[in-house]
């Protein structure tokens, strides 16, 4: 199979073993309710699995995307599949608040951050032309997973308790990505159409450490962070918002599925714009949008509305996220992509673990979440602001230019 075919056989198993994974992990939202009520734990203490799991998935990331430069991403992936589907199953049996704490926060989220730094980094080696693209649809995979692994997950706890649900959802994870991992391949160090090295960025001779010290670095970590922290509330607790609004779970875990079917023309609509206007100057617009859509919420309290504002805000939020990975390999080596975007992930993980801490605290001290809207547009303009500094790295002259 040739370089042109196999990548898009590279687009297609990334974005299912995304969505899977995330999926899996973001079945908690699903689950909080029904946890809290069975064991009476508090929603803030459930809430805290999800932000020490993104603490770990931050954490995580570069570690395992260092690992992926120096091994490969099949390798990586593997693992984290592995491991995934094992700690989802042990989570399903922990007797305590804390030990679920640890199990679901620490290795789901670990485990999850060996999938997206390493496919990422990956699937932007495998494509010279239609970059944006590419990597969109990887994304948007993973944006399947509010329409595919949450409804599943309402399903079954409807149906069963949650502990059995998921344990379910950990044999589905097992079943899934385990086998489809080994599709993954190392991207081609070769253009195949020239015979020529691909494209290395502006400084092919720069180190890691001059990567990792680099202003376009830092700006790239500091502008996902404020991004992620934007959505991580409002995503982290839609489903237990609509709740409190008075709709019916599985209806409210449908505005979930609206959000993540607008994330994935999102995803296609930033990529094509990306390709077409430039990554950062699409970035930027997206980013200043979903500010404005974490307020949207303040208004929305009947099912009508609600669809309406998750599908803005989950077209925009999830149509940012791929331009991170388009940005980082228009500027750095494709050798250290699996180390600076996993780097960037790690911010974005510590952003994300912002949301369902404070989201639950807020839920808690107040019984609502008009605070948790409004702290999360403000985090949104700090996004902006930190993006707009961003200036990429000067392309060096041809020589026949400094003669």
């Amino acid at each position: 199979m040739t370089k042109d075919v196999y990548r898009w056989v590279i687009v297609a198993a990334g974005g299912l073993i995304g969505c899977v994974a995330m999926g899996s992990m973001f079945s908690l939202p699903v689950f909080l309710r029904p946890i809290a009520q069975e064991t009476g734990w508090s929603v803030t203490g459930v809430s805290t699995a999800m932000t020490i799991g993104f603490l770990s998935m931050a954490l995580a990331s570069m570690v395992w995307g260092a690992l992926s430069d120096r091994f490969g991403p099949r390798l990586v992936v593997l693992t984290g599949s592995v491991v995934l589907a094992a700690s989802l199953a042990l989570a399903s049996r922990a007797s305590g608040l804390l030990e679920f704490q640890l199990i679901f926060g620490l290795v789901v989220g670990a485990s999850t951050a060996a999938i997206f730094a390493p496919l990422m980094a990956c699937v932007t080696g495998w494509f010279d032309t239609h970059r944006s693209l590419a990597v969109s649809l990887v994304s948007a995979g993973m944006g399947m997973a509010p329409m595919t692994m949450a409804p599943l997950a309402a399903w079954l706890v409807t149906h069963n308790d949650w502990r059995a649900s998921m344990l379910i959802i950990a044999g589905v994870a097992a079943a899934i990505m385990i086998p489809v991992s080994f599709l993954i391949r190392r991207p081609p160090p070769f253009d195949a159409t020239q015979d020529e090295p691909m494209d290395e960025g502006p400084r092919p001779d720069m180190t890691v450490g001059e990567a990792l010290r680099s202003p376009q670095f830092i700006i790239l970590m500091a502008t996902n962070f404020f991004c992620c922290a934007t959505h991580s509330g409002p995503i982290f607790h839609t489903v237990n918002y609509a709740v409190t609004c008075g709709i019916p779970l599985v209806l409210a875990v449908s505005i979930y599925s609206v959000e993540g079917l607008a994330g994935m023309g999102g995803r296609i609509a930033f990529g094509v714009a990306g390709d077409r206007f430039g990554a950062k100057r699409v970035l930027v617009a997206g980013l200043l949008v979903q500010s404005f859509g974490a307020l949207g919420y303040l208004a929305a309290r009947d099912l009508g509305p609600l669809y309406g504002v998750a599908a803005l805000f989950g077209f925009i939020y999830a149509g940012t996220m791929p331009l991170y990975a388009v940005i980082i390999r228009e500027n750095f080596p494709m050798r250290m992509m699996g180390t600076i975007v996993g780097g960037t992930a790690m911010a974005g993980g510590l952003g994300m673990a912002t949301g369902p801490l404070t989201g639950g605290l807020i839920y808690d001290a107040t019984g609502g979440y008009g605070w948790l809207f409004a702290l999360s547009a403000a985090l949104g303009i700090g996004a902006v602001l930190i993006a707009l500094s961003f200036r990429p790295f000067a392309r060096p002259r041809p020589a026949a230019a400094l003669a």
